[in-house]
């Protein structure tokens, strides 16, 4: 389900409704698309009308052609400013040119909301921002989020992760995707303490990893990394532990030296596990808030009422023919 205000005015620009509702679904959450996506969002076959209707994109400039030597394949990259507009987003980052990396992450994403078209979508930053402060009495700062720069030129960025979120038709349910991307669930931890507390303010959510056939072997890595940053919560004296540990960490980082290294020293073997490791990144960035954060069971006793699940899917499509394309989408 997308604004039915979006499509309406897309559809103005020359574009059928069906047409139109595509674009605005490929404009929020990716930027780039295939023909074969355009055919199983309108539920058509793979023919003439696809064909028309993405050359009639490219002559009208709307979007970029990107080819491939294999199976001949092509990536659309959807970037006319003037529709971005026309839905309130002229300055929305699909717009921007990104690597082939990215455009194929950008794929897998698209074909995930694709595949769930009764869901309501959240893709721009100004409107997850929106609803969660609507359906939430979080605080701006208590949202996902990343600062630049230092005051005052210091920026921040909500829902940094560009990811899709879903809410369900009772307006109770929230689904987050996750795609997997690498083998080793580093970043998925950091996304994991930045998204803990709009995790706890909501009544019912899923986080769906989203795995590309190349990377199942890793899907244990992952589940067991989210059970763990969520499900099982911090002793109170490991907390206070820790944050007097990585200050010291901190200190010693910049060339200074423990003012207990005795007890320095027990702490880092105490705490040389990954997740210990994964926490003082996020901790060098958000602070004792984080950690103490971690303390609170709320999410432990969600996952346990099934209130909070944490499930996998793995892809249904091979990306890897697109890697001989020319360019990037």
């Amino acid at each position: 389900m997308i604004s039915q205000e979006r499509v309406a005015a897309i559809a103005k620009e020359g574009f059928t409704t069906r047409q139109a509702a595509f674009l605005v679904t490929v404009m929020l959450h990716s930027g780039v698309c295939l023909g074969r996506q355009y055919c199983a969002y309108s539920r058509i076959v793979r023919g003439q009308k696809m064909h028309d209707f993405f050359s009639a994109l490219v002559a009208r400039r709307v979007a970029t052609a990107y080819s491939s030597a294999h199976r001949r394949a092509r990536v659309y990259h959807v970037h006319a400013k003037a529709l971005y507009a026309v839905i309130g987003e002229p300055n929305n980052r699909n717009r921007k040119p990104v690597t082939l990396a990215r455009a194929v992450e950008r794929l897998m994403l698209l074909d995930a909301v694709i595949a769930e078209p009764k869901i309501q979508w959240l893709g721009s930053e100004r409107e997850k921002v929106e609803y969660f402060q609507r359906r939430t009495t979080l605080r701006p700062t208590e949202l996902p989020s990343l600062s630049f720069g230092v005051a005052p030129k210091r920026t921040v960025r909500y829902f940094p992760d560009k990811l899709p979120i879903g809410v369900a038709d009772d307006q109770r349910t929230h689904l987050f995707l996750y795609l997997v991307n690498r083998e080793t669930p580093v970043d998925f931890r950091a996304f994991l303490h930045r998204h803990a507390e709009l995790f706890r303010a909501l009544p019912d959510w899923e986080l769906r990893l989203l795995v590309p056939c190349h990377l199942t072997k890793s899907t244990p890595l992952f589940e067991a990394g989210a059970r763990q940053e969520l499900g099982m919560p911090l002793r109170l004296d490991d907390a206070n532990e820790l944050a007097w540990f990585f200050r010291q960490r901190r200190a010693a980082d910049g060339g200074g030296r423990s003012e207990d290294p005795d007890r320095f020293r027990a702490a880092t073997r105490r705490f040389h596990a990954f997740r210990y490791r994964a926490l003082y990144r996020s901790w060098k960035k958000e602070g004792d808030t984080l950690l103490y954060a971690t303390v609170s069971r709320v999410l432990g006793d969600a996952m346990g009422r099934r209130t909070g699940r944490i499930t996998t899917r793995e892809l249904p499509h091979s990306y890897q023919y697109l890697t001989p394309l020319v360019g990037s989408a």
